[in-house]
């Protein structure tokens, strides 16, 4: 009876050609996706550094010194590795150098093909090359055929198409050319290495073969010919291994925060597990297993079927990744041509041994393959003229990425198919994607930094630019690219003259009457403060002093109210907006080489002790007064909110989806001139309890604005100073706290005169949620896997129990509306803050402006439910369906919401997973350091604005 092990080995080896490439697919697959590309380094060293100890078990430390043609192949090819993984690790956004691996096969080819590189015998084919074999690189009788060419354009092509990038920037991209060279040299320059190992033990033995030539007794267990082999693998993995691990140490910034465990896991007393997330560190021990396995497959396969051939199955593994992680039906379809070429290209029948018939068949396979290619790219390339042509300016929106349908009526929301699930899980799932997206895209040096920068608003940074982002990657900032919520509001100072900024700030410091802090700053401190509570001044002072070093001089006025102060006629301000987009901007980027400093202080900006004073104030006084016609005056005249009738209906086609109109862009929902309903449902519209405003464009600092102001925002001290804390201790446990939806708060919004309070959002938003009306909700009349969410009409009061929203006090009102709301309203005993915390859902609201608790709800483990329509700082951080829900002020959502998260089975599943990502998200941005670098990277564009040579200065780069 024959023996049961040697045959499975010689099946295995005689399927190995097949089986090798489908192995090392997956696990590179498996690799690309799940690999953090933050610690790539670190996985790549440790990796190799098990095989570098299993090569010296297997081979020896000293063996096969002797070789010195190999030996330098190995230490080349280890070099040229760690380039490659260095130049992946320096880029970091994936998605901006993933695109330049479809180059592989085509780099591959033309290296091989270059005498440049020493060839060293041919290894068996996978498949036969037509007319020539690459791998030795001898052309055979006939020379190289051109239709394998062709075939090798339209695979580097494809490939190219499904992993390209609307827009890369010039360093990444370098990054990526560089990595895809280095990783072609590299396995040309292994496979060099196995070959001259291999060819020399073959001129000592041939050794038994089998008959179909695919199974050889010197290639499968033959140790001491082993060693031989792994000698190579021994010499790559010790370059790589070192290379990588040095380069890691010095690039992925782990020595500050574990090694030598400062400065922030010093405050947090040790605790490595509030710094480093469990998750990622189990994530990256299995990567290193994944990772080693993954490197002894490409060594398996280089030795067996050589370089080329081994790129298709690395480019592969690449287009799978981008698939997985942005699906489309154009990559899916050049993916497919990326395959049958691939297949044609190294199957091409012989005349030897294939029939007239098999030789046609291929031909004409390849014709068609080669026509299909050429069709479309063609299509690709016009339709990518047609949005060149088009596109008017780069989308900043949080526009999810999801499949809508047209208004059914105009203005009316937006239509999306209910029989692909429900609208709060399509939107969950793409703003989840599209947030995803947006944390692969970050910078990750400051070369990226800077060039992100200039191709987001078209001018360099400001002086200093390398002093804020050291001090942003020392505070671990998640999201370094976006801030631009400031170039947004400093856009219009740009055609003004520095020297007319600096005169109105002193003109508007200089009277008590405008309630303002002023700040002055001289030579690097912070010299006078005034104004306001003495709270705000010790917080504003607090947000600077670790930056104040760095600033220029400057003069800053703070608003001391919550409502927003600056609005500018829409005619001045488009006006001024061309102004500075049109010459003043680009008057900047046109300078090549700016300077990286500050002017010195202007003759007109004085020491700074002291403002002077001023006799006049261009300040409107409106206390409870209605505002609509000021706060809709920078409205475009087309817009709905300037509409001359009265009554006109709200876009809702920019915000809202579905019949229930469910907020799928919250800056849409909080754009006034969009819904000039809220004229008659808002409390800052119809009285607001202070409203001082100015019609000329003056730097105010407020702590949050209406769409429609200039006011310049930013971090409120409100939060830095802690007025409103978590107490984590008196939280608890999702499945522990109570399922219906947590509200307590006073009447503020607006102030209350003739029965004004029945036009103020809280009133409506208690009101309707109480009502003993008609609400709709949704019903899945389909299957589970075949849904059909329909609309269905039911009594409010059967869902009461889902909603705890009431008012606790009743203030800002002349006594007869004081008496009507209290009696209107079911009034309860004032509750503490902390209580909220036993409620699964939390609802948190705009009051006279933007509401102070809402970063103490996002730190909670409850659910939080938005309705704003005041813009903050961090606007540009947050993720509407991934950190929080939002909610709009009609309120015809509002019920199937609670609904779909309390009852329906995919709710119940993403409402705590909602509640958790928002608050591991708050944890991570709402920190006091996060406040202070978004508001040293405004201040530093603050700066430049007043400088009287802000189109020379500006960093221009490392």
């Amino acid at each position: 009876m024959q023996p049961v092990i040697p045959v499975m080995v010689e099946n295995v080896a005689q399927y190995s050609p097949f089986l090798l490439p489908a192995a090392f697919l997956v696990v590179s697959i498996i690799s690309t996706i799940n690999t953090p590309v933050q610690h790539s380094l670190l996985i790549t060293s440790i990796s190799w550094g098990l095989i570098w100890i299993f090569s010296i078990a297997r081979a020896g430390l000293y063996s096969g010194f002797d070789n010195t043609i190999r030996k330098k192949f190995s230490w080349a090819a280890g070099g040229l590795f760690a380039l490659a993984q260095i130049c992946e690790r320096a880029a970091r956004d994936r998605e901006g150098i993933w695109w330049t691996k479809a180059l592989l096969p085509g780099l591959i080819f033309l290296l091989l093909e270059t005498e440049f590189w020493p060839r060293a015998g041919a290894l068996p084919n996978f498949f036969p090359l037509d007319g020539h074999s690459i791998e030795s690189g001898s052309s055979a009788e006939g020379g190289t055929h051109t239709g394998s060419s062709r075939l090798l354009i339209i695979v580097t092509l494809s490939a190219g198409a499904v992993l390209s990038t609307p827009f890369i920037t010039s360093p990444t991209s370098a990054l990526g050319f560089s990595s895809a060279f280095f990783t072609a040299a590299k396995l040309v320059l292994f496979e060099n290495a196995i070959r001259h190992t291999k060819d020399e033990k073959n001129a000592e033995s041939r050794g038994l073969v089998s008959a179909n030539g695919t199974f050889s007794r010197r290639n499968s267990l033959d140790g001491a010919q082993q060693e031989h082999y792994i000698t190579s693998l021994r010499d790559v993995a010790a370059v790589i291994t070192i290379s990588c691990g040095a380069a890691a140490f010095f690039m992925e910034g782990f020595r500050a925060d574990v090694l030598t465990w400062n400065p922030e896991i010093a405050k947090l007393e040790g605790d490595w597990k509030l710094v480093q997330n469990h998750r990622m560190i189990k994530q990256c021990v299995l990567m290193i297993l994944v990772g080693t396995l993954e490197k002894i497959l490409l060594f398996m396969t280089l030795y067996q079927q050589g370089a080329l051939r081994t790129s298709f199955v690395v480019v592969a593994a690449y287009l799978y990744a981008r698939l997985n992680i942005a699906s489309s039906l154009s990559g899916a379809w050049f993916t497919a041509i990326f395959a049958s070429t691939s297949i044609l290209f190294l199957y091409n029948p012989s005349s030897s041994t294939q029939s007239i018939f098999g030789r046609r068949s291929t031909m004409r396979a390849k014709r068609i393959v080669l026509l299909l290619g050429l069709l479309s790219f063609t299509i690709l390339f016009v339709q990518f003229f047609y949005h060149t042509v088009t596109l008017r300016s780069f989308d900043r929106s949080n526009t999810p990425i999801i499949e809508v349908n047209p208004s059914i009526e105009p203005f009316g929301p937006l239509q999306l198919d209910t029989k692909k699930g429900h609208p709060v899980d399509q939107l969950i799932r793409s703003s989840e994607q599209e947030f995803k997206n947006q944390l692969a895209r970050q910078s990750v040096s400051l070369a990226d930094a800077v060039s992100e920068y200039r191709r987001r608003y078209r001018i360099p940074p400001p002086p200093r630019f390398e002093k804020w982002y050291e001090f942003a990657m020392r505070a671990d900032i998640q999201l370094i690219d976006e801030f631009d919520t400031i170039n947004e509001a400093l856009l219009p100072f740009w055609a003004l003259k520095p020297s007319t900024i600096r005169a109105r700030v002193r003109e508007v410091l200089g009277s008590d009457e405008n309630s303002l802090i002023g700040l002055s700053i001289r030579d690097g401190e912070a010299v006078k403060i005034e104004g306001g509570a003495e709270w705000q001044q010790k917080a504003t002072l607090g947000m600077i002093k670790n930056f104040v070093q760095h600033l220029p001089d400057m003069d800053v006025a703070f608003n001391i109210h919550d409502e927003p102060r600056v609005v500018v006629p829409h005619d001045q301000l488009s006006h001024i907006v061309e102004i500075a987009r049109g010459q003043r901007m680009p008057a900047a980027l046109a300078n090549t080489s700016p300077l990286n400093a500050f002017s010195n202080r202007p003759d007109d900006m004085g020491n700074g002790q002291r403002f002077p004073e001023s006799k006049t104030t261009r300040f409107n006084h409106f206390a409870h007064q209605q505002t609509w016609t000021h706060a809709r005056m920078s409205c475009s005249p087309n817009s709905p909110a300037r509409s001359y009738e009265d009554v006109t209906a709200d876009n809702l086609t920019s915000y809202a989806i579905g019949d229930l109109g469910f907020v799928y862009n919250q800056s849409a929902f909080s754009d006034i001139c969009m819904s000039p309903s809220f004229r008659q449902t808002y409390g800052f519209f119809e009285r607001p309890n202070a409203f001082n405003v100015v019609h000329d464009l003056i730097p105010i600092f407020s702590q949050s604005k209406l769409s429609s102001f200039q006011d310049i925002i930013y971090p409120s001290p409100w939060y830095w100073f802690g007025k409103v804390g978590y107490d984590e201790e008196r939280d608890t446990d999702w499945d522990n706290k109570t399922n219906n939806l947590y509200w307590r708060g006073s009447t503020t919004g607006g102030f209350s005169r003739n029965g004004g309070w029945r036009r103020q959002h809280r009133q409506r938003v208690v009101q309707k949620m109480n009502a003993p009306d008609k609400a709709k909700i949704l019903v899945n009349q389909g299957q589970k896997k075949s849904p059909d969410w329909q609309m269905k009409e039911v009594p409010r009061q059967e869902y009461k129990d889902l909603f705890d929203v009431k008012f606790s006090h009743v203030g800002q009102c002349d006594p007869g509306d004081c008496d009507a709301q209290n009696e209107f309203f079911n009034v309860v005993d004032r509750a503490d803050g902390q209580d909220a915390w036993q409620y699964q859902h939390l609802l948190d609201m705009d009051g006279n402006a933007f509401s102070g608790r809402f970063y103490a709800f996002l730190k909670s483990m409850s659910l939080v439910y938005k309705m704003s329509i005041f813009q903050e700082w961090h606007k540009d951080w947050l993720k509407p369906w991934v950190h929080y829900i939002p909610i709009s002020l009609r309120g015809e959502e509002w019920l199937e919401l609670i609904r779909y998260f309390s009852s329906e089975e995919e709710g119940k599943l993403q409402a705590p997973n909602v509640a958790v990502q928002g608050r591991e998200w708050a944890n991570k941005v709402f920190r006091n350091v996060d406040f202070e670098v978004w508001f040293f990277r405004l201040l530093l564009e603050y700066g430049r604005i007043i400088d009287d040579n802000r189109e020379t200065i500006g960093y221009p780069g490392p």
